[in-house]
């Protein structure tokens, strides 16, 4: 039987620099990347692929700024789904292309993913993740007069609008991924960590302004699916002890409880590589058997642990026996 692989791809591999932020420019970047993941699927490797969505939520936020003298605002949870259709139709057209070219028979299909929060979830009390453009104090305190928005003052630079980062607890349309594979499907889901969906009083879901961590949501996905990896695509081949000093390490491997050690000492950076090394760590927890964090160039050589950082289970050493007198 297949093995089964979620593959988390990040910014990086839609956006690659400032110059490079346009619609083909996206394309370009999502292709290449795509190269790399029709090597695992030309491999054997089932595969459902997740992505951020930041920089694309970003865009629809100005541009509804910008027009909202002539146009109604699109909220925040519907500009989760224009991205996850838009980014979902990239990789749908990389890979076809793809496949083509090398004469696979293989199909892809993108699914608009809701995920589940916790009404009661302690982000709702602090929101914390800024999204949209930076303003001045006028029209930030108008805005959250007028629309009830958080705003919270960024070093200097102007207000901008916090929303609530809710851990995801479950992907509503998990039955229908699940499907997709057993067709031998490639699924695109959960796109910027799914659109962050509560259940109310009767039961029916209701769209919030939140945005999920795409990283905690493509492990609850992977562990949901009982998938064999977990395989986290950033900017860097692998992920580093002291990063950026001159002591600075290259980790092969490390257990979950390792890495856990080093979120404590502070290795890595909130907003960039911790979120991933918690997602990892999240995934054995729950029973995955491995995580790998890279770059895409290299996704088939960290398969076959030739690089990249991998993440496995480690198991506590029992204490020794007391000794009776």
């Amino acid at each position: 039987m297949a093995k089964t692989a979620v593959i988390a791809i990040g910014g990086n591999s839609l956006i690659k620099d400032k110059e490079h932020k346009s619609v083909p420019d996206q394309y370009a970047a999502t292709a290449e990347t795509c190269k790399h993941i029709a090597d695992m699927i030309q491999q054997g490797w089932n595969v459902v692929i997740t992505s951020g969505n930041g920089p694309q939520v970003g865009f629809i936020l100005r541009r509804s700024e910008l027009a909202e003298h002539e146009l109604h605002p699109v909220p925040l949870d519907y500009c989760g789904a224009d991205t996850q259709g838009a980014i979902g139709y990239m990789i749908q057209r990389s890979l076809y292309n793809e496949f083509h070219k090398r004469n696979m028979d293989r199909h892809v299909a993108s699914l608009v993913t809701q995920v589940r929060v916790s009404k009661d979830d302690p982000a709702f009390e602090n929101p914390a993740k800024p999204i949209g453009s930076f303003m001045d104090e006028k029209d930030a305190k108008k805005r959250m007069k007028e629309e009830g928005w958080q705003m919270k003052e960024d070093s200097g630079r102007g207000w901008r609008r916090v929303v609530p980062s809710p851990i995801p607890k479950e992907i509503v349309e998990l039955p229908g991924i699940k499907a997709l594979l057993n067709d031998n499907i490639v699924v695109y889901a959960v796109g910027g960590g799914g659109i962050p969906v509560v259940a109310n009083e009767v039961g029916e879901l209701e769209g919030i302004a939140a945005v999920i961590d795409k990283d905690r949501a493509s492990s609850l996905l992977a562990t949901s699916l009982k998938a064999d990896v977990l395989l986290i695509s950033t900017a860097v081949e692998q992920v580093y002890l002291n990063f950026g000093k001159e002591n600075e390490e290259a980790i092969d491997k490390m257990d979950h409880m390792e890495a856990q050690r080093y979120i404590q000492e502070g290795h890595f950076t909130p907003g960039s590589m911790l979120p991933k090394i918690e997602a990892c760590v999240e995934f054995i927890k729950n029973g995955g058997e491995m995580a790998i964090i890279t770059d895409p160039p290299n996704i088939t050589r960290a398969l076959k642990g030739e690089t990249g950082t991998r993440i496995v289970a480690g198991f506590a050493v029992p204490p020794p026996p007391e000794r009776r007198s």
